[in-house]
Parts: C-alpha cells; structure tokens; sequence
C-alpha cells in the first residue's frame, strides 16, 4: 500500500473509532466517570492515576490537566501519576517486586474518597491489576480505562471505561479522548 494511502486508512480508522463513542452506552459511561471524579474533586479529595508504557504517559497528562489546567485558569486540583516518580518505582521494583510498584504507592497516597483511575488497555496488567485489589481493599472508588475487551479491570473496577476498539493504538486515542472530556467536565463543573 502507497505510503498516502496508510496515512489516509490509519486517520480514517481513528475517526471511525471515535465515532463509536457517540454510542449512548459510551456517553452514558464517559458521564458516569466525569461525575465521580468531579464529585471527588467537589469534596477536596484527589485522582490517583496509573498505567504503564504509552498509558504510563497517559497518566501523567491526566495529572497535568488537573494539577496545572486544561483550558480555564483556575486553582489546581490535587492529581498524582503514579508513574511519575522513578526512584520509587525501582525502589519498590526490587525491594518488593515489579506487581507491586502501583499498589505499595497507593498505600502511601490514597484516602477514602479518592479515586484511583487504572489505564491498561489490555485490562490484564498484573501490577495495574494488583492496585486496583488494593485500591478496592482501602475503600477507594476505581475507574478502570481499557480496551472493548476490558480484561480483568472490567469487572474488577467500580466503572470501567472500554474504549470501542481491540486495537491498542485506536484504544489509547480514545484514552486522550477521555481524558480531555473529563478535564473539560471537570473545570466547567467545579469551578462554575
């Protein structure tokens, strides 16, 4: 195939992915997680979020636009990546165990009435898998974000968000989706 001619198929199956979240079923769950997390925000509480890889990067751009902002300014709001501290990943990597990077954090950062928000896209990472056990222990709402398949985190999390696609690429563009409509949802609702 023509090198046009893949960039042209790889824009159109984006759009077509996307797409299939104007599904009422996909607005209805994009509504349900925004209001979570703005109801947390509306209680002084904060989002804990993990993943790993391109949702490890993820995770931190949902944190920015809560911490920094996404299109209003306005105070920051308390969001933590929990892929961003490198020297506690490999700490906890080698004392404790790879599974364990997520979970031995959350034991340090979460409380009751924040919510912990889970990217995987497969839905079957063992250490995302393994914090959302701990999240869900200690009493904190999760939110998992995955693939059309869901994994293990959709039946684990308390909402699970399943982008409409298998394909990790498509996936994680409906990820960055979703994390610009809640920072959206989140600054109109917050601070109106």
């Amino acid at each position: 195939m023509e090198t046009k001619e893949t960039i042209k198929k790889l824009i159109s199956d984006s759009i077509e992915t996307k797409q299939k979240m104007l599904d009422s079923k996909q607005v209805d769950y994009i509504q349900s997680v925004a209001d979570k997390i703005v109801e947390a925000y509306k209680n002084n509480k904060k989002t804990i979020i993990c993943g790993n890889g391109g949702s490890a990067s993820d995770a931190l751009h949902f944190a920015a636009e809560m911490v920094c902002r996404f299109e209003k300014n306005r105070a920051a709001l308390a969001s933590i990546a929990l892929s961003e501290n490198v020297s506690t990943i490999t700490a906890i990597g080698n004392d404790f165990g790879y599974d364990q990077i997520f979970s031995r954090q959350l034991e340090a950062f979460a409380v009751q009435g924040d919510i912990f928000i889970a990217i995987s896209t497969s839905g079957n990472s063992p250490n995302v898998i393994k914090a959302v056990e701990s999240a869900k222990k200690m009493g904190i709402f999760t939110i998992g974000m995955t693939n059309e398949e869901g994994g293990k985190l959709k039946s684990l999390c308390d909402l699970c968000y399943c982008a409409p696609s298998k394909i990790t690429a498509r996936a994680q563009e409906c990820h960055i989706l979703l994390i610009h409509i809640i920072a959206r949802l989140v600054e109109e609702r917050v601070f109106n």
